[in-house]
């Protein structure tokens, strides 16, 4: 049985045909027009390939995922111009005829971890995605996690020293939430230009800093099993050990389980995403899947 897949993200979409079982038959990437133009991009890629029992999207967000909500299906409040209000899933079931299952991009991509990379073999997983802004998806007990709505990790608190840091933060709504201090946006405010280029070590020892308040939050409430950090900003090979060294300065030994308390059991705790770009993907293909089953 075949499935599909979308990535949608704000820059790209990236669309999947696969099995089901981590193999992917075929991949392409499309471009974040408009609304129109890229759902029917998405629609010919699918017609071109045997038709699936079934298409997962992972979607950026805020997204409607009440199936009771009159906008089920719509990306909501973003801010990416255009795209605010946008139906998603109907223009794709009622071109393809099959079912849509639908979630965020970052839960899509804790689902892919948990699946085939990072999360096998454990019951909870967290996925914090760094990038244009921040994002959390959560599986727990092989599902993903959900509540009032999606959660929006980003735009938690995090302690704000502003004699170290006197930048008011990028985000909109809040300032210096995590996402207004530490996403890629905030790096390229803050220091002037894009994170990729930042090459001054202070910078990104204050992004660890910022990354292990998040993730120490993150430990204490959530309690996951692993944590998985993705995302553009996190290709900085220093990052995440910083980050690693930090948490455990963070937790001080509280609880005392290895994993908070070892230096080496913290590398198999908070790592990066095994699947590296594919997680978003496997992710959706596996929301295809449920969908199918009428289980999503």
């Amino acid at each position: 049985m075949l499935y599909g897949a979308i990535e949608a993200g704000g820059t790209k979409w990236v669309c999947a045909v696969g099995d089901g079982d981590g193999h992917l038959l075929a991949r392409e990437v499309i471009p974040t027009t408009g609304p129109e133009e890229t759902v029917s991009a998405a629609v010919r890629f699918f017609l071109r390939h045997e038709r699936p029992a079934a298409v997962g999207v992972g979607s950026f967000g805020p997204v409607d995922l009440n199936p009771a909500s009159p906008t089920y299906g719509h990306i909501t409040t973003t801010p990416k111009p255009g795209w605010a209000h946008t139906d998603v899933v109907s223009p794709l079931r009622t071109a393809l005829g099959v079912p849509i299952g639908l979630d965020t991009d970052v839960n899509a991509a804790a689902l892919g971890e948990w699946r085939h990379g990072e999360g096998q073999g454990v019951d909870t997983i967290a996925y914090v995605t760094v990038g244009t802004g921040i994002g959390m998806g959560a599986v727990v007990g092989g599902r993903i996690l959900h509540g009032l709505t999606h959660p929006e990790f980003g735009h938690t608190r995090v302690p704000h020293d502003t004699g170290i840091d006197p930048f008011a933060g990028s985000c909109p709504y809040h300032g210096d939430c995590l996402e207004g201090l530490a996403s890629g946006e905030a790096m390229r405010q803050r220091w002037g230009r894009p994170a990729e280029e930042v090459d001054d070590d202070l910078a990104w020892d204050l992004e660890a800093r910022y990354l292990a308040l998040a993730v120490t939050n993150l430990t204490y409430t959530l309690s996951p099993q692993r944590v998985v950090i993705g995302g553009g900003v996190t290709g900085r090979a220093s990052l995440i050990p910083g980050v690693r060294v930090r948490v455990l300065e963070l937790i001080a030994g509280y609880p005392g389980l290895p994993p908070l308390t070892d230096p080496d059991a913290m590398t198999r705790y908070l790592v990066e995403p095994s699947l590296g770009d594919l997680s978003g993907v496997m992710g959706a293909m596996e929301l295809a899947r449920g969908a199918a089953k009428g289980t999503t």
